[in-house]
């Protein structure tokens, strides 16, 4: 009778192919795992901009008055609470030999918590040019 040769892999090869692909799922998981973290991130910031965008709209319609104490206040997009703080400060501003002022600047900074403590998501300066 005839020995023939073993057939399939061993202990050891098994072991090996198993620990390389637990690795390999691993990174996939990992980097799956900050893709969806980062996205989640960039979603808040636009939301926040959006807000943002939205109480500079109100003090540019004359809809809201700029005054130099802070106001904080809270705006509701996409189901969620957003927490505003706008800052006025009048400054001069020069536009070529030109001066211009004082003018608003106005400084709009949105959280995600009612925390003044934490840093703001977005922070949107602009400038109101009225008389």
């Amino acid at each position: 009778m005839a020995l023939r040769p073993q057939q399939g892999f061993t202990l050891l090869e098994v072991l090996v192919a198993v620990t390389i692909l637990a690795v390999a799922l691993g990174a996939v998981i990992k980097l799956g795992s900050d893709n969806a973290r980062i996205a989640a991130e960039l979603r808040d910031r636009t939301y926040a901009h959006w807000v943002a965008a939205n109480v500079m709209a109100r003090y540019r319609a004359g809809l809201d008055t700029p005054t130099e104490a802070v106001v904080r206040g809270s705006s509701m997009m996409a189901e969620r609470e957003w927490f505003w703080e706008t800052r006025v400060e009048p400054i001069l501003l020069e536009v070529g030999d030109v001066e211009l002022g004082p003018v608003p600047r106005i400084e709009i900074s949105v959280r995600d918590r009612d925390d003044p403590d934490i840093s703001p998501l977005v922070r949107l300066v602009g400038y109101l040019n009225w008389q």
